[in-house]
């Protein structure tokens, strides 16, 4: 394959070397990021993580794990660069997102470092494409250290629950407020729209619940604006975990198998809406 050999270069050596046989795998959970223009890029020895924020408040990460590509080589303990996630995406899909069956776009990126561009090198039925892509200075991002210790409550849902949820709840209201307790509703989702108030319940054994982890009663309201960039994510997936902490910053890590059964990670966090009064709840 036209790909398994090293990119021409000037010698000097690349910090980050990356394959895929299917440049479709990266695309996809790429595009449940894509809600912003831009991306920050952390390549490490554990894979890829593409993180992308808007105004402070919700944060996505795609995680592509090394063992999903057939060549991850990183020459430094991390590599990080901003970049145009808009422009990469065209990229990834140059020779178009429906691939005749049986056929993939393989994939080569390539990386010299600080200052330098992305290289992709992309391959189709014997057709090469050569994309340089500039990169950028990254921004500094914010930490929501979501570490096991700070989670107050946690659940595990089958993505199907959540996705009909989405479906029926009324998306006028411009809030979803979230309770999760270990007593009675449970997990509940409430909007309050221009048809009024709607709640949808879910008890601890649903069919749906794979975990429930609750240790205290909690209610809090995100804006829905800020949440429906992690329906990209959540169509792709076969699981959601949602946790929160003591602050009321809220976790959707969605569980996303590709083509080939591997298993990826696409995780939101969002900020609690500061609008809310106890007189409210």
């Amino acid at each position: 394959m036209p790909l398994s050999t090293q990119p021409p270069g000037s010698g000097e050596p690349y910090l980050l070397v990356a394959s895929l046989d299917n440049a479709r795998h990266l695309s996809s959970l790429l595009r449940a990021v894509h809600f912003q223009d831009h991306a920050t890029c952390f390549a490490s020895a554990n894979g890829l993580r593409v993180t992308v924020e808007d105004a402070k408040c919700i944060q996505a990460n795609a995680f592509i794990q090394a063992e999903i590509f057939q060549e991850f080589t990183v020459q430094e303990e991390s590599v990080t660069f901003r970049i145009n996630l808009s422009v990469l995406l065209d990229c990834l899909t140059i020779f178009g997102t429906g691939s005749l069956p049986g056929t993939s776009t393989a994939l080569r990126m390539c990386y010299r470092g600080y200052g330098y561009p992305l290289m992709l090198f992309l391959e189709e039925g014997g057709v090469v494409t050569v994309c340089k892509i500039n990169t950028q200075e990254p921004d500094e991002l914010l930490d929501f250290d979501f570490c096991s210790t700070k989670v107050v409550n946690k659940i595990i849902l089958q993505s199907e629950g959540l996705r009909e949820a989405f479906a029926e709840l009324d998306m006028t209201s411009e809030v979803l407020q979230i309770t999760m307790s270990p007593d009675k509703p449970y997990f509940r989702l409430s909007t309050f729209g221009n048809a009024g108030s709607a709640h949808l319940d879910y008890p601890k054994d649903s069919d749906l619940m794979e975990a429930f982890h609750c240790n205290q009663t909690q209610t809090n309201r995100y804006k829905i604006s800020l949440l429906k960039p992690s329906t990209k994510a959540l169509a792709l997936s076969c699981k959601v975990s949602i946790r929160t902490d003591a602050q009321g910053f809220l976790s959707l890590q969605y569980m996303i198998r590709n083509e080939d059964g591997q298993i990826c990670f696409v995780e939101y966090y969002c900020c609690p809406d500061e609008d809310i009064t106890e007189a409210e709840l």
